[in-house]
This record gives C-alpha cells, structure tokens and sequence, in this order.
C-alpha cells in the first residue's frame, strides 16, 4: 500500500482586487520576498548596532537601509538575469522580450547571489567600506529569505522532486506525469521543504552559533566561506531528489544532467554550486584570524 502526504491546497494568491479593468494579486512568493527581505534588513542593522561582535563595524543603521536598495535591485535583476542565462536560454534568445516579465516567474538563486556580491561590491567601493565584512552581514542575514522563498515555492506547487514511493510523497498537481512503469498515483518528493530545512533552517542555526557564539564576524570573510560551503553542499544533495526543469530532461538523459562525467552526472544547480563550494572553501582557509 502506498502512503503519501497530502499537499495543501492553499491558494498561491492571498487576495485580488480589479481597477479599471486592470487585476492586481499579493501572491505569497511576492510575500516572502518582501518579509524575507525586511527580516535581514532589520537583522543586519541588529548585527551593526553590536559593536561586539566584530573587529571593526563596517558601516552604520543608515548605511545599511542605503545598501538594502543595492541589495533589492541585485536580487531581481542578478535572479532574472541568471534564469535567463542558466537556465532558458535559447526560449529568451528567440523572445527578449519576455526577459523583463518577472512577473510570470523565473528566479535563479545562483544569479540572484552574483547580483547581491555585485550590488554590494559597488556600494562598498563608493562608500570606502570593507566588502568581506559586508559580504558576512548580507550572507547572515540572507537565510531568512531563502527559507521563505522555498516555503513559497512549495505553496506554488513549483520546483518538486523526483518520483519516490516514501511514505513522505506527495502529488503535486501541475507536475508531469511519471514514467509509464511507474505507480498509478505518481507521489514525488517535496523537495522545497528539504531545500527550506538544509538551506534555511540548518544554515540558519549554523550562521547564527558562529556570529553570535564563535564571533567570526571579526575575521572578515569567513562567514560567507561558511554561507557558501554550506549552501553548495545542501543544493548538491537536495539536487538528488529535485527535479530538473523540463528543458534539461531527454529521453538519453532523464536526470537533466548539464555535464556528464563517465556515469556520474551534474545537474545544473549542482554546476552553480560548485564554484561556491570552491570559493567558501578558499575563503574559510585564508580568513582563519579572529581578532
């Protein structure tokens, strides 16, 4: 007998109203972005306003609430960007377009970290402040929104796993069908909550011992080696159980791997995530001085 979870049905619209013929929707992936990034923002301005916790403070409350705004236009335009690069490319190359129309969906994480680094490397070289020690502050304060996103992602039905027959399956209604020698209801894995648990929920918990307990914000750099190490290893594992989007999968290769090693394979967000695990490592073993 096949067991499953059962997926809520919960509404990706919290509400809806029409002007002038025009509908406007509050989705709740709109939400989490925005709770998401009110909750670092105030984190962030939490950490600076603790002198304690670091060798030098790098910037003071109001600087934070100038960075934010770099850090919003990273988000959605190094996001939008790298879905479009990494992931749909030859769709957006044959209709450019759609490249501006967020608002159907489109996200990557990885361009989405590019777009932030990049964001925050310009406002610290006008600003004359110290880019690592930054970079620690936005890589601690950004756990908030990745679980958020992943719960959204989640609601949406979006992004699901591959198919299992674990207890813990669930049948997500838009997902694709599954191989004809496959069960009659095709359950798969809800690999958002796995990715909202290692992503948001454990490296949250890590990220908070080591600034709160450890003080590695004094050693600039190090906690985004941690972010970074930390996040590519839970994408690379959740990736075993997420399915790749569409346009990867092939009869010849069912997993959508994008680079193929003899029998092993890497699917795409295991690709992205492996010069971060390179750069985290990097980072961890030159910034090992806490003053």
């Amino acid at each position: 007998m096949l067991y499953m979870l059962q997926f809520p049905d919960i509404d990706p619209e919290i509400f809806s109203f029409a002007i002038g013929g025009m509908t406007f929707a509050l989705r709740w992936y709109a939400l989490a972005y925005i709770v998401g990034i009110f909750m670092a923002w105030r984190y962030a301005v939490m950490l600076v306003n603790r002198p304690r916790l670091w060798a030098k403070v790098p910037m003071d409350k109001r600087q934070v609430e100038d960075l934010m705004t770099w850090m919003v236009l990273g988000i959605i335009i190094g996001g939008r960007l790298g879905y479009v690069f990494f992931y749909n490319w030859s769709y957006f190359a044959e209709n450019p377009v759609d490249i501006v129309k967020v608002w159907q969906g489109g996200m990557a994480f990885h361009g989405g970290v590019l777009g932030v680094l990049l964001g925050a490397a310009i406002f610290c070289w006008r600003n004359k402040i110290n880019f690592l020690s930054t970079a620690d502050m936005i890589a601690a304060s950004s756990v908030f929104g990745l679980f958020l996103g992943r719960i959204a992602n989640f609601i949406n039905g979006e992004l699901w796993g591959r198919p299992t027959t674990a207890d813990w399956g669930m049948f997500f209604p838009d997902a694709p069908p599954c191989p004809e020698d496959w069960l009659v209801l095709c359950t798969r894995h809800p690999s958002q909550l796995y990715e909202a648990g290692l992503e948001g929920l454990a490296l949250g918990v890590v990220l908070i011992a080591l600034v709160w307990g450890a003080k590695w914000l004094r050693a600039p750099g190090r906690i985004m080696g941690v972010f970074l190490v930390g996040y590519g290893i839970a994408r690379t594992i959740v990736e075993q159980f997420r399915e790749a989007d569409s346009q990867f999968i092939t009869p010849d290769n069912p997993v959508g791997h994008v680079l193929q090693f003899g029998d092993y394979g890497l699917t795409m967000g295991q690709s992205l995530s492996a010069p971060m695990l390179l750069i985290g490592v990097a980072l961890l073993l030159t910034r090992r001085k806490v003053a």
